[in-house]
């Protein structure tokens, strides 16, 4: 028996079968013309419905895979059978060797960076506080179906399927600076807008373009690691920039940074706001000093609590801020879809640099996310959160308050974390593994800290992927480890 069907993995029976016959025509195990099972005793065989095995046999025929013969079934097409076949391995060498000196040729400072790490089956523990995942089940599946119809017919796929070279999707473009930037008070001529595969992305080409090696760059101290070590990459020095119940505090640290990295609205990852008088001193300094600013506005979209908050850029009067937005936030993060807004001058150095790299973002997935902006969908779906999160909000908020009093403040802004400070001489990453044996997922928050030793007691509790009616037994499980 050539095929099996594995009920556990999440993927359908008519797909599981397919692949195998395709896999098994690859591998030379399906010779021309040779008669395929009957649809009646291969169904029987594998434990499925007839009409699965005929219509997987169907799209095969359809495909000039298998061909259909009058009162004889099903037969290996002779082009299928005489189509290239995968090598086989040949051990002309150990396994996994090398002659080459690997060491000598790779920078070792990637292997040694700290980076974030959860469960990769996080979605499995009954008490899942993990941050920056999504609750598929909120997410709005029709209506991307439906965009994704509209991008895929025949007039759109002329606007897209055509190799872009540095161009984005023009209607991608219409969308973010008419409808999701105006919300954070910025308004960009689509020539200062480039699309990028994620908020990532966007530092990786920024720093790419702006950092050289022994430039003093100031970032947030806790921060987000991936953008430290995007920064640290390039060799440049890295300055600590102090956060307190303000934001970012405005010091030498600030003065003598040449670029800046702050995440003024909402800030990672202890989600306290930049208060007006620190936004006016932080321009104010960069101006003095003739800085750049890196405003990474990751959870513009979850301000539901208190009032709006707009983005740095939108004070900007010298062109000396660099917004970074993201819509695998306000989306899913598969998604991998970001932006940058900036002069254009700047922009067009970006748009050459990112050609070199990648040309451009997939246009297919432009056009269907242009689509599902320009028709409501995403406002809509905004909305949505916006109520699931703020539930989530009020309930996390509370049973923080009862069972770990003290030890976190709730964020103003909304957002989908809480940043709590365990008790004195907390190991949190002792305490994650801990957490694991009672279901529950947390974030230990050393990461997030220049120097890990003073995080140590700082973890994070996301809640925009975990069920409302299981944080209050989550955070008790979670209190008595405490």
């Amino acid at each position: 028996m050539l095929f099996t069907i594995d009920r556990d993995l999440q993927k359908p029976v008519q797909n599981q079968l397919r692949e195998q016959i395709i896999a098994a025509l690859m591998n030379g195990l399906l010779a021309a013309g040779e008669k395929m099972p009957s649809s009646r005793k291969l169904a029987k065989d594998l434990g499925i419905s007839r009409t699965t095995v005929m219509i997987v046999y169907d799209k095969l025929v359809e495909g000039e895979f298998l061909v259909a013969v009058p009162r004889s079934g099903y037969r290996v097409s002779d082009i299928a059978a005489n189509a290239e076949t995968l090598p086989q391995r040949t051990p002309d060498r150990e396994e996994g060797g090398s002659t080459v000196d690997w060491e000598s040729l790779l920078d070792s400072r990637l292997g040694r960076q700290r980076n974030i790490v959860k469960p990769l089956n996080w979605q499995d523990y009954p008490y899942p506080f993990v941050y920056g995942q999504p609750d598929a089940s909120l997410f709005p599946l029709p209506a991307w179906r439906e965009c994704s119809r509209q991008a895929m017919s025949r007039l759109a796929m002329r606007d897209w399927a055509n190799d872009a070279v540095m161009a984005d999707d023009p209607e991608l473009i219409t969308e973010i600076r008419s409808k999701l930037l105006p919300k954070r008070g910025i308004y960009a001529d689509k020539t200062e807008i480039l699309i990028t595969l994620g908020a990532q992305n966007a530092l990786y080409l920024i720093a790419a373009l702006l950092m050289r090696e022994g430039m003093a760059v100031g970032i947030e101290d806790p921060g987000y690691p991936d953008a430290r070590n995007i920064f640290d990459r390039r060799g440049v020095s890295l300055i600590p920039l102090g956060v307190d119940e303000d934001g970012v505090i405005i010091d030498d640290n600030v003065a003598r940074s040449k670029i800046l990295y702050v995440t003024p609205s909402h800030q990672y990852p202890t989600t306290v706001t930049l208060s007006p008088e620190r936004r006016k001193a932080l321009l104010t300094s960069a101006a003095v000093t003739g800085s750049l600013i890196i405003e990474d506005d990751f959870e513009s979209d979850t301000n539901y609590m208190g009032d709006a908050v707009s983005a740095l850029k939108s004070e900007d009067r010298d062109g000396r801020v660099i917004y970074v937005g993201s819509l695998s936030k306000s989306m899913f993060p598969g998604l991998r879809l970001g932006f940058i807004v900036a002069p254009e001058r700047l922009i067009r150095e970006l748009r050459f640099l990112r050609r070199l790299m990648l040309r451009h973002a997939p246009s297919n997935n432009q056009r269907t996310t242009a689509l599902f902006i320009a028709q409501g969908y995403h406002l809509s779906y905004i909305h949505k959160l916006h109520k699931a999160y703020g539930e989530r909000w009020h309930r996390m908020a509370a049973a923080l308050t009862t069972h770990m009093p003290g030890m976190t403040r709730a964020p103003r802004f909304g957002g989908t974390s809480f940043w709590v400070k365990g008790p004195e001489g907390l190991d949190a990453e002792a305490l994650a593994e801990r957490a694991l044996d009672q279901g529950v997922v947390l974030e230990p928050g050393a990461i997030h800290f220049m120097e890990p030793a003073t995080g140590q007691r700082y973890f994070r509790l996301g809640f925009s992927s975990i069920a409302l009616d299981r944080i209050e037994e989550g955070i008790q499980r979670l209190a008595a480890l405490l």
